[in-house]
């Protein structure tokens, strides 16, 4: 096994980062045949030497290649081409089109779909997924295909506490936590639990379908007006409400992140009057690309009055469908009351894998390698935002999988979305978010790039630059 000496010719003048094209020119020497197998590359150190960059620079383009398997990372050994001979015989699809083979989502219809709820399944581990299935049935007992416990297997909620208590440093136990499949159904719980007809506040803008099922529960709903930390206690103040339903660590969809002030002061409201609690949703904490993870609101509570509630279909797949809820010691006495008898929404086998999937250490590996897939993504759109400052401020990109442009023209949502769509690119308008019809405020666009792959978003941006600027 050799290690190669390779001469890249970057042009900085190109408008593609120099990490891609670096990425992109061993990718392509290894479709084309150039680099074979086990042939060994040089070290990320010499190689920024020789072409001039940072090491930061080349351990990105080299990362992104073991991501997506033209690379092996040899522990104390180096970076070695794969074993992808198949790929040689296959004919490339036109440059346009080869962006499918580095992730997301293909665009079967043309368009660049910049959603802020799709995520990236290409890297998802589906034959580790499909390993601790099978193991989990060849040694299933017959309990394992009964109803079990209503707040879900005991195994599964103690593992949930461990993971919330390291990651977000939510204060809980076992008997607190209850399984769900999905927020849908434990948002409905929660009527039972709280009662009917209670009143209850949300940010506006605001998460459309929680809005809708608060509706639907028949409870009077008050949309509370935000500034750049969050949802105005003094305005909520004024209102009846008793629950107020919040996303503190990355509000959706303006992607704000609420300071520890507001945040006491928004705990400081709720311990005022007895019945009052907050609604912590804290579905994408995971993805965070700035400064120190912040904390969950509910482990700054002292006063038992947040419900948090958390989900893993961003973190690992949306069609898992297991959410959980942390109920504080007051409510968790009224949810055995109204709720006890209620069976538990999520098959034990699927309870199962996904207690093995983070108890073995998988989903820490897969959320790491998410987080770095996502990082590149979002420092990539970034880089191609660089020339929309004149024309849009651009807010929400220190977490989550989406970005926020502010219009600087006075031109419509509808007008910017529609010239968007004339050259195959949806994007999303703020005002679908907004519940409160009447307010006229700047258009804000929302940009997603989840399940978009590099060459996606950048081909994508560049028509966006050629119709918005």
């Amino acid at each position: 096994m050799k290690e190669l000496p390779i001469h890249i010719p970057l042009q900085p003048e190109s408008g593609k980062t120099l990490y891609e094209q670096i990425y992109e020119f061993i990718r392509d020497e290894i479709r084309a045949g150039s680099l074979l197998k086990n042939e060994k590359l040089p070290s990320a150190r010499f190689l920024a030497d020789d072409l001039q960059v940072s090491r930061t620079t080349v351990d990105m383009a080299y990362g992104q290649l073991v991501s997506e398997g033209y690379l092996e990372a040899r522990p104390r050994r180096g970076y070695f081409v794969s074993a992808i001979e198949g790929l040689y015989a296959v004919d490339l699809p036109p440059a346009g089109v080869q962006s499918k083979l580095c992730g997301g989502t293909r665009q079967k219809s043309g368009k660049y779909d910049f959603s802020p709820n799709a995520i990236d399944m290409h890297f998802f581990p589906y034959a580790t997924w499909k390993k601790i299935t099978k193991n989990i049935l060849v040694d299933a007992n017959s309990d394992l295909f009964s109803l079990g416990e209503p707040q879900g297997d005991l195994a599964l909620r103690t593992t949930i506490c461990r993971y919330l208590h390291g990651s977000r440093g939510v204060n809980c136990e076992p008997e607190q936590i209850i399984v769900g499949a999905g927020n849908d159904y434990l948002l409905l719980l929660l009527e039972k639990i709280l009662g009917r007809h209670v009143h209850v506040a949300m940010e506006d803008p605001t998460y459309a379908r929680a809005y809708r099922i608060f509706q639907s529960c028949a409870y009077p709903v008050s949309l509370i007006p935000m500034d750049g930390s969050g949802i105005r206690v003094d305005e909520l103040r004024k209102t009846e409400a008793r629950v107020a339903y919040v996303m503190p660590s990355h509000q959706y969809p303006t992607g704000i992140s609420m300071p520890i002030g507001r945040r006491m002061e928004l705990l400081g409201w709720a311990a005022q009057e007895e019945g009052r609690y907050l609604i912590e949703d804290d579905y994408d904490s995971e993805f965070r690309y700035k400064g120190k993870p912040l904390p969950s609101l509910q482990s700054s509570d002292s006063n038992g009055k947040v419900v948090y509630i958390g989900t893993f279909s961003k973190a690992i797949a949306p069609a898992i469908r297991i959410s959980y809820m942390v109920l504080p010691y007051p409510l968790l006495g009224c949810y055995r009351q109204t709720c006890g008898s209620y069976a538990s929404t999520v098959s034990r086998i699927d309870q199962t894998i996904l207690n093995e999937f983070i108890e073995n250490g998988y989903f820490e590996r897969y959320l790491n390698k998410m987080r770095k897939q996502y990082r590149m993504k979002h420092d990539l759109l970034l880089h191609e935002l660089r020339g929309f400052n004149k024309a849009f401020r651009i807010s929400g990109s220190n977490a989550g999988l989406h970005v926020i442009l502010t219009d600087r023209k006075g031109r419509g949502e509808q007008e910017l979305a529609q010239e968007a769509e004339t050259v195959g690119v949806k994007v999303y308008q703020m005002q679908d978010f907004r519940m409160g019809r009447d307010k006229k405020d700047a258009a804000m666009l929302i940009l997603g790039y989840g399940a978009l792959s590099m060459e996606e978003i950048r081909e994508g941006m560049a028509l966006l630059r050629k119709v918005w600027l």
